[in-house]
């Protein structure tokens, strides 16, 4: 008897980092676990957004990750880690883009209210 979880979970070295996914996609089990538990995602859900996969590979995924919790929480943790660490080293154009328009527009504001105090006032008669 084939046990039912390696009909739809595999570990292959070089693919996906060698973390188990669903056999044939490059959906980790760990995805799954994100989806479900973090983002809320039933299992139905996840099959909809993901119409390669069946309700069995997510309930496999699900069995696989309690069977298996600290060695995939460990391998969260370490992704996190890195995401985090390359975040720290690498600043966000996104960030730097909006940093850049806001020193714009305070340059901007700022020439435009030196040119305002550099006008002549105006002398009103009574």
């Amino acid at each position: 008897m084939v046990p039912v979880i390696s009909e739809h979970i595999e570990v292959t070295l070089g693919v996906c980092g060698g973390r188990p996914r669903i056999v044939g996609h490059r959906i980790r089990v760990q995805d799954v676990v994100l989806w479900h538990e973090r983002l809320g995602m039933s299992p139905d859900e996840i099959v909809f957004q993901h119409p390669g996969i069946t309700l069995a590979d997510v309930y496999a995924a699900l069995a696989y990750y309690h069977d298996h919790v600290q060695e995939i929480r460990q391998q969260m943790a370490q992704d996190e880690l890195l995401i985090e660490q390359v975040a720290a080293q690498e600043p966000s154009r996104v960030v730097s883009k909006l940093a850049d328009a806001h020193a714009t527009q305070i340059g901007l504001r700022g020439r435009a209210e030196q040119a305002a105090s550099d006008e002549p006032k105006s002398i009103q008669s009574p």
